[in-house]
Protein backbone atom coordinates (compact mmCIF):
# COMPACT_ATOMS: atom_id res chain seq x y z
CA UNK A 1 0.00 0.00 0.00
CA UNK A 2 1.06 3.46 -1.15
CA UNK A 3 2.12 5.37 1.95
CA UNK A 4 0.19 9.03 2.58
CA UNK A 5 0.16 11.61 5.06
CA UNK A 6 -2.31 12.60 8.11
CA UNK A 7 -2.56 15.85 9.60
CA UNK A 8 -3.92 16.20 13.45
CA UNK A 9 -4.67 19.87 14.05
CA UNK A 10 -6.17 21.05 17.64
CA UNK A 11 -5.63 23.60 20.27
CA UNK A 12 -3.32 23.41 23.44
CA UNK A 13 -3.58 20.12 25.66
CA UNK A 14 -5.88 18.46 23.10
CA UNK A 15 -3.23 15.69 23.41
CA UNK A 16 -2.04 15.66 19.66
CA UNK A 17 1.41 14.86 20.15
CA UNK A 18 0.52 11.97 21.86
CA UNK A 19 -2.29 10.73 19.10
CA UNK A 20 -0.48 11.15 16.74
CA UNK A 21 2.70 9.78 17.85
CA UNK A 22 1.12 6.04 18.47
CA UNK A 23 -0.81 6.77 15.04
CA UNK A 24 2.81 6.67 13.54
CA UNK A 25 4.07 4.05 15.27
CA UNK A 26 0.87 1.90 14.41
CA UNK A 27 1.28 2.44 10.69
CA UNK A 28 5.22 2.59 10.41
CA UNK A 29 5.16 6.07 9.64
CA UNK A 30 7.15 9.06 10.94
CA UNK A 31 6.00 11.21 13.44
CA UNK A 32 6.29 15.20 13.41
CA UNK A 33 5.72 17.32 16.20
CA UNK A 34 5.54 20.83 14.38
CA UNK A 35 4.37 22.38 18.19
CA UNK A 36 7.94 21.47 19.26
CA UNK A 37 9.90 23.52 16.37
CA UNK A 38 8.08 26.71 17.62
CA UNK A 39 8.63 25.77 21.27
CA UNK A 40 12.43 25.26 20.22
CA UNK A 41 12.29 28.65 18.62
CA UNK A 42 11.05 30.15 21.86
CA UNK A 43 13.60 28.62 24.10
CA UNK A 44 16.50 29.78 22.10
CA UNK A 45 15.21 33.12 22.63
CA UNK A 46 15.03 33.20 26.36
CA UNK A 47 18.16 32.04 26.25
CA UNK A 48 19.47 34.42 24.10
CA UNK A 49 17.91 37.04 26.21
CA UNK A 50 15.49 38.43 23.42
CA UNK A 51 11.91 39.76 24.07
CA UNK A 52 9.06 37.87 22.74
CA UNK A 53 7.94 41.32 21.72
CA UNK A 54 11.33 41.92 19.27
CA UNK A 55 9.88 40.45 16.15
CA UNK A 56 12.37 41.00 13.87
CA UNK A 57 15.23 39.84 16.22
CA UNK A 58 13.16 36.46 16.95
CA UNK A 59 13.04 36.02 13.25
CA UNK A 60 16.61 36.72 12.33
CA UNK A 61 17.77 34.32 14.73
CA UNK A 62 15.11 31.50 13.99
CA UNK A 63 16.37 31.90 10.82
CA UNK A 64 20.00 30.92 11.64
CA UNK A 65 19.04 28.29 14.50
CA UNK A 66 19.42 24.45 13.54
CA UNK A 67 16.33 22.34 14.65
CA UNK A 68 16.31 18.26 14.40
CA UNK A 69 13.75 16.48 15.22
CA UNK A 70 14.71 13.10 15.33
CA UNK A 71 12.22 10.11 16.16
CA UNK A 72 12.53 7.47 19.41
CA UNK A 73 10.62 4.90 21.00
CA UNK A 74 9.74 7.67 23.54
CA UNK A 75 8.74 10.09 21.20
CA UNK A 76 10.86 12.87 19.86
CA UNK A 77 14.13 14.07 20.45
CA UNK A 78 14.93 17.77 19.48
CA UNK A 79 17.64 19.02 19.08
CA UNK A 80 19.00 22.64 18.87
CA UNK A 81 22.08 23.74 17.69
CA UNK A 82 23.49 20.82 19.03
CA UNK A 83 21.88 20.79 22.28
CA UNK A 84 19.23 18.49 23.51
CA UNK A 85 16.21 20.57 24.41
CA UNK A 86 13.67 17.46 24.42
CA UNK A 87 12.80 18.21 27.84
CA UNK A 88 13.18 22.26 28.14
CA UNK A 89 11.01 22.84 25.75
CA UNK A 90 8.12 21.87 27.81
CA UNK A 91 8.41 24.27 30.75
CA UNK A 92 5.95 26.65 31.78
CA UNK A 93 7.52 29.74 30.64
CA UNK A 94 8.46 28.15 27.08
CA UNK A 95 4.45 27.23 26.99
CA UNK A 96 2.92 30.64 28.00
CA UNK A 97 5.23 32.48 25.04
CA UNK A 98 4.89 30.24 22.56
CA UNK A 99 1.80 31.47 20.61
CA UNK A 100 3.15 34.57 20.50
CA UNK A 101 6.58 33.50 18.62
CA UNK A 102 4.11 31.36 16.47
CA UNK A 103 2.35 34.36 15.43
CA UNK A 104 5.26 36.10 13.40
CA UNK A 105 4.91 35.33 9.66
CA UNK A 106 8.39 35.41 9.24
CA UNK A 107 9.40 32.46 11.79
CA UNK A 108 5.91 30.63 10.26
CA UNK A 109 7.02 30.90 6.79
CA UNK A 110 10.46 29.84 7.71
CA UNK A 111 9.09 26.68 9.90
CA UNK A 112 6.56 25.78 7.12
CA UNK A 113 8.91 25.25 4.67
CA UNK A 114 11.11 23.13 6.63
CA UNK A 115 7.98 21.06 7.53
CA UNK A 116 6.95 20.95 4.13
CA UNK A 117 10.16 19.29 3.05
CA UNK A 118 9.57 16.43 5.13
CA UNK A 119 6.12 15.43 3.83
CA UNK A 120 7.35 15.17 0.41
CA UNK A 121 8.11 11.74 0.63
CA UNK A 122 4.57 10.51 2.25
CA UNK A 123 4.15 8.25 5.23
CA UNK A 124 4.23 11.23 7.65
CA UNK A 125 1.82 11.84 10.78
CA UNK A 126 2.28 15.30 11.62
CA UNK A 127 0.04 17.71 14.10
CA UNK A 128 0.08 21.35 14.99
CA UNK A 129 -2.10 23.84 15.10
CA UNK A 130 -2.47 24.90 10.42
CA UNK A 131 -1.38 21.30 9.05
CA UNK A 132 -4.34 20.04 7.58
CA UNK A 133 -5.06 23.65 6.56
CA UNK A 134 -1.44 25.23 5.33
CA UNK A 135 1.06 23.27 6.17
CA UNK A 136 -0.28 19.68 4.63
CA UNK A 137 -3.44 20.81 3.00
CA UNK A 138 -3.54 17.89 0.42
CA UNK A 139 -3.18 15.43 3.30
CA UNK A 140 -5.07 11.93 3.03
CA UNK A 141 -6.46 12.36 6.14
CA UNK A 142 -7.24 15.29 7.90
CA UNK A 143 -8.59 15.11 11.67
CA UNK A 144 -9.32 18.32 14.26
CA UNK A 145 -8.74 16.93 17.37
CA UNK A 146 -10.21 18.78 20.78
CA UNK A 147 -11.61 18.33 24.26
CA UNK A 148 -13.09 21.08 26.49
CA UNK A 149 -10.74 23.84 28.30
CA UNK A 150 -11.37 22.01 31.59
CA UNK A 151 -10.15 18.59 30.15
CA UNK A 152 -7.22 19.64 28.52
CA UNK A 153 -5.95 21.77 31.35
CA UNK A 154 -6.25 18.72 33.62
CA UNK A 155 -4.45 16.87 31.09
CA UNK A 156 -1.95 19.33 30.99
CA UNK A 157 -1.62 19.23 34.79
CA UNK A 158 -0.78 16.11 35.49
CA UNK A 159 1.37 15.75 32.41
CA UNK A 160 3.28 18.73 33.55
CA UNK A 161 3.24 17.29 37.36
CA UNK A 162 4.83 14.01 36.07
CA UNK A 163 7.58 15.46 34.63
CA UNK A 164 8.39 17.59 37.67
CA UNK A 165 8.07 21.12 35.65
CA UNK A 166 5.02 22.57 36.68
CA UNK A 167 4.82 26.07 38.13
CA UNK A 168 0.65 26.52 37.71
CA UNK A 169 -1.86 25.76 39.21
CA UNK A 170 -4.56 23.68 37.92
CA UNK A 171 -7.11 27.34 38.03
CA UNK A 172 -3.61 28.86 36.31
CA UNK A 173 -3.52 26.07 33.70
CA UNK A 174 -7.25 26.43 32.62
CA UNK A 175 -7.00 30.41 32.11
CA UNK A 176 -3.55 30.09 30.24
CA UNK A 177 -5.08 27.42 27.97
CA UNK A 178 -8.30 29.71 27.01
CA UNK A 179 -5.76 32.47 26.45
CA UNK A 180 -3.92 30.34 23.98
CA UNK A 181 -6.85 29.47 22.11
CA UNK A 182 -7.88 33.07 21.88
CA UNK A 183 -4.68 33.88 20.27
CA UNK A 184 -4.32 31.15 18.33
CA UNK A 185 -7.40 31.50 16.55
CA UNK A 186 -6.94 34.90 16.27
CA UNK A 187 -3.59 35.69 14.48
CA UNK A 188 -3.44 36.69 10.88
CA UNK A 189 -1.21 34.39 10.11
CA UNK A 190 -2.38 30.60 9.77
CA UNK A 191 -4.51 31.11 12.31
CA UNK A 192 -6.47 27.64 14.51
CA UNK A 193 -9.37 26.28 12.40
CA UNK A 194 -10.85 23.02 11.47
CA UNK A 195 -10.28 22.22 7.60
CA UNK A 196 -13.42 21.99 5.64
CA UNK A 197 -12.71 18.08 4.88
CA UNK A 198 -11.21 17.53 8.50
CA UNK A 199 -12.54 15.29 10.99
CA UNK A 200 -13.67 17.03 13.88
CA UNK A 201 -13.21 14.38 17.22
CA UNK A 202 -13.80 15.69 20.67
CA UNK A 203 -11.87 13.82 23.19
CA UNK A 204 -12.99 14.91 26.39
CA UNK A 205 -14.41 11.89 27.18
CA UNK A 206 -12.65 9.27 25.37
CA UNK A 207 -9.26 7.27 25.88
CA UNK A 208 -5.85 7.97 24.01
CA UNK A 209 -6.61 4.17 22.88
CA UNK A 210 -10.15 5.21 21.70
CA UNK A 211 -8.75 8.00 19.52
CA UNK A 212 -5.83 6.21 18.19
CA UNK A 213 -8.49 3.63 17.09
CA UNK A 214 -10.86 6.07 15.38
CA UNK A 215 -8.05 8.09 13.46
CA UNK A 216 -7.09 4.30 12.54
CA UNK A 217 -10.36 3.13 11.01
CA UNK A 218 -10.29 6.77 9.18
CA UNK A 219 -7.13 5.13 7.61
CA UNK A 220 -8.61 1.75 7.12
CA UNK A 221 -11.67 3.37 5.26
CA UNK A 222 -10.44 6.08 3.08
CA UNK A 223 -6.89 4.94 2.21
CA UNK A 224 -6.45 1.15 3.09
CA UNK A 225 -4.31 1.22 6.12
CA UNK A 226 -0.89 2.31 6.10
CA UNK A 227 1.93 -0.23 5.64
Amino acid sequence: MDKFNIAIDGPAGAGKSTIARLVAGALGFIYVDTGAMYRAVTWKVQQEGLLPEQETEVATLANRMQIELIPGDEGQQVIVDGVDVTKAIRSSDVTTHVSQIASYGAVRHLLVARQQQMTVSKGVVMDGRDIGTHVMPDAEIKVFLTASVKERAERRFKELENSGTNTLTLSELEQDIARRDQFDEAREISPLRRAHDAVLMDSTSMTIEEVVDEILGLCKDKVGGGK
